[in-house]
């Protein structure tokens, strides 16, 4: 049976010391390794150069879908992986939900990976 991973709060951007800095510890490096998890999958990073691309930097479930020629339930489960690793942030409005990429989580983890890289 395989092995489990531990369950954390993943909503927050990741904050702890960069990936260059030294050895990390083994609550830092898993904070680091589930958001590159969540992210590293092509429908998401497409739905994250989606949202990113559009001019209100918003969409629907049902937007993406369309243009990523993909169900809309399939693009819930995504949306749903991204939001838990705290990439996206959905915000329900009447009988729709906008999705929206926060900004501050993907620097939050290209600086943990490479200090130098956002400055």
């Amino acid at each position: 049976m395989p092995k489990a991973l531990p369950v954390f709060d993943m909503s927050a951007p990741v904050c702890c010391p960069a990936v260059a800095v030294g050895p990390l510890s083994d609550a830092d490096a898993l904070a680091i390794a589930m958001r590159l998890k969540a992210i590293a999958d092509p429908v998401r990073i497409k739905i994250v150069s989606y949202l990113f691309s559009s001019s209100d930097g918003e969409q629907t479930s049902r937007q993406l879908a369309a243009v990523l020629d993909l169900s809309e339930s399939t693009i819930s489960h995504h949306l749903g992986r991204l939001r838990k690793a705290g990439i996206v942030i959905s915000d329900r409005r009447g009988m729709n939900v906008f999705h929206q990429v926060r900004p501050d989580a993907l620097q939050a983890l290209c600086t943990a990976l490479d200090p130098g890289c956002c400055t």
